[in-house]
């Protein structure tokens, strides 16, 4: 028989329907009669018949048409809000926002097989976005269970063990009996979700849930199988667990967070999955299928202990910080060629003076964009013999300010990759290192300390920042007409039109914004748990803000791209190199070129997707690795350095400026 959840106020109701042909009014009416009859007072309703209430689904909040049936709006299992008349929204609905979740729908099962060791912030991003399920291997499995024994055998023996039959923190020398086991995990969940502010997205959500069983899957945690397999259900069902993104010092690991995502999993606290939206836990996990998770002794521990939210939200950060800064590239050369800047400085035998992989990356993704000899530019023609011998430093410098946020990446991405197959935990069944055998011991270490990541994730907000920083000084050349050759603000009609004057002063004031969020977190710590957990990372909020980073850094580059496109329309007839002409023509699909003042919020979002998308980058990267592969001016006998006073050895080498 059909059954649907319906929220009344601060309750849920099942509602069961034996004909789907019955309407939305109907569903209400019976919701209405079940919370009247739970209520000494009825609720405050004295008439159910004549109560005047709406309904919603509460995935997306669509409000349904009281006269509609049963099944043209719902399925089976659905779950809605019923709202009566003269009531504020309940203070324990959640709806399905804050952010709108982009989760992929599984529309072929693929799988990826977690061991503890192989997964890459790449495939944790992925995971977030929905595009695969998680199984183990078999391995991890045959780890989980010998843990598991151990653990077993500890507490059959009455073997004093913290965490195992002792309290946590100051409470550490109370022994707890054998009975109380069980609850004092719970106890400890319970009591450690003290996490305040909105919750993660769904995305994000799933990779915490992800990389939780991901270290587990090692096999140190003495969780056991089948508490592990269940959190896998969970996973693969989208049945994820309202976690709070403030909370976690970043110290014991990052508690607070991981214990609503624990709380969920038992069934406590709310729960979101795209079939119900945000519902109590018991009934999202009960709508799929699951069973909430019974914990066993010191599973509470092993799921709440580690750094968990600070490397998944790390995880996303330096993969978002790897595609603005490739696309960054792109779109510094778009604009020098708008402002008819000079290639010179990204030769070659300049870099190789002062060998930094980065610098040495960009000045090449430079020269496969803008070569002369490999991609013909009218723009750059037209200015072949003018007398400027040398551009501002925010083109000319490029190589080396995008270059070592490059390197700067690169070095926080192998710190997450460990630490996100690393145990961050008290390593209470350890293995010697030489052997594949449990030595047998439970010892309490301090992986769970989060100040690698949290270090990191500092460098990576300062570093990328930069790219902004550089942006909006190109962006104020593009605008500039005394810098740029090219009309006011970049529009017809200047005063009557005002053209991109506040698009810029967007990106003036989140470049400025940066600079606080730049601040390091790390460089603080509070003592807590009395003094216990006296030095802490405050990871947390480093990942947090270097997120908020990165996205600011985004759309301060959707804004130099919009004006350097824009620019290029007051250029015409000219055209650029034919793959920044790609670029344009990606960006023109999007967002029309300005004639006359419009609202523009849209279009710096629509460039912001294809940012996010990463669509500017896989335009441009056929023709990169085409030129790296193929075509390499540099290695060519005669071919003149950046030093050479001589003239071009070929009459076909342009090099702007001279």
């Amino acid at each position: 028989m059909p059954c649907f959840t319906v929220h009344i106020r601060d309750e849920w109701l099942a509602v069961p329907c034996r004909d789907t042909t019955n309407t939305i009014r109907w569903l209400g009416h019976e919701a209405l009669k079940r919370y009247v009859k739970n209520k000494p007072d009825n609720g405050g309703i004295t008439a159910v018949k004549d109560t005047r209430f709406v309904v919603r689904r509460c995935q997306g909040l669509g409000l349904l048409d009281a006269d509609d049936t049963v099944e043209d709006v719902l399925e089976d299992n659905d779950f809605v809000e019923l709202a009566i008349e003269g009531d504020t929204m309940s203070p324990d609905f959640i709806p399905y926002e804050p952010g709108v979740s982009h989760l992929y729908p599984f529309t072929s099962i693929c799988y990826i097989s977690l061991d503890g060791n192989t997964l890459t912030s790449t495939d944790l991003v992925n995971l977030g976005r929905g595009l695969y399920k998680i199984k183990l291997t078999q391995e991890a499995e045959r780890k989980v269970v010998q843990a598991r024994e151990l653990l077993d055998t500890i507490v059959k023996e009455n073997k004093v063990v913290y965490g195992i039959t002792t309290g946590f923190g100051k409470f550490a020398r109370t022994v707890i009996p054998v009975s109380k086991l069980k609850e004092l995990q719970e106890n400890l969940v319970r009591s450690h979700s003290a996490g305040v502010g909105n919750p993660l997205s769904p995305e994000r959500t799933r990779m915490l849930l992800a990389l939780r069983i991901n270290v587990l899957a090692k096999g140190y945690s003495g969780i056991s199988l089948e508490t592990l397999h269940a959190m896998i259900q969970a996973f693969n069902a989208s049945c994820l667990s309202f976690v709070p993104e403030k909370g976690t010092v970043g110290a014991s690991g990052d508690l607070a967070p991981l214990s609503h995502l624990a709380l969920g999993l038992i069934g406590e606290g709310k729960m979101w999955s795209p079939k119900s939206g945000w519902a109590d836990a018991k009934y999202v996990l009960e709508a799929h299928g699951l069973k909430p998770i019974s914990l066993k002794p010191k599973e509470g521990l092993a799921l709440i202990n580690g750094t968990q939210m600070i490397t998944s939200l790390g995880a996303e950060a330096v993969e978002r910080a790897q595609a603005i800064a490739r696309q960054a590239d792109i779109i510094a050369a778009l604009t020098l060629e708008v402002l008819k800047g000079t290639t010179k400085a990204f030769d070659s035998d300049i870099h190789s003076l002062r060998p930094h992989p980065g610098q040495i990356e960009v000045a090449l993704r430079f020269r496969s964009l803008l070569d002369s000899d490999h991609h013909p530019s009218e723009i750059a023609e037209s200015h072949r013999f003018c007398d400027r011998v040398q551009d501002a430093y925010t083109m000319r410098c490029c190589p080396q300010v995008h270059g070592v946020t490059n390197d700067t990446i690169t070095f926080v991405q192998n710190i997450i990759n460990t630490e996100i197959n690393s145990m961050c935990h008290f390593f209470h069944c350890t293995q010697n290192c030489s052997t594949t055998n449990f030595r047998g011991e439970t010892i309490s270490g301090g992986n769970f300390h989060g100040e690698y990541p949290a270090k990191a994730l500092d460098f990576l907000a300062i570093a990328v920042h930069e790219l902004a920083s550089i942006s909006e000084r190109r962006t104020e050349r593009l605008c500039n007409p005394s810098l740029s050759e090219l009309p006011a603000f970049l529009v017809n009609e200047g005063g009557l039109n005002s053209g991109f004057m506040i698009a810029h002063c967007t990106a003036a004031a989140l470049v400025s914004e940066n600079k606080v969020l730049c601040h390091p977190s790390s460089v603080d710590s509070l003592s807590t748990s009395a003094a216990t957990e006296d030095h802490v990372s405050m990871g947390g909020w480093a990942a947090r803000k270097a997120l908020r980073v990165v996205e600011h850094v985004e759309q301060v580059l959707a804004i130099e791209l919009l004006a350097a496109c824009q620019g290029i329309e007051f250029l015409r007839p000219l055209r650029t190199t034919t793959p920044l002409e790609k670029v344009y023509d990606l960006v023109r699909s999007v967002v029309k070129p300005w004639i006359k003042d419009r609202f523009m919020s849209p279009d710096i979002e629509a460039v912001h997707r294809l940012l996010l998308d990463q669509k500017v980058w896989n335009v441009a990267k056929p023709y990169i690795d085409k030129y790296q592969t193929e075509y390499i001016p540099e290695s060519r006998p005669g071919s003149p350095t950046a030093f050479s006073l001589e003239p071009p050895a070929s009459p076909r080498k342009r090099v702007r400026h001279e």
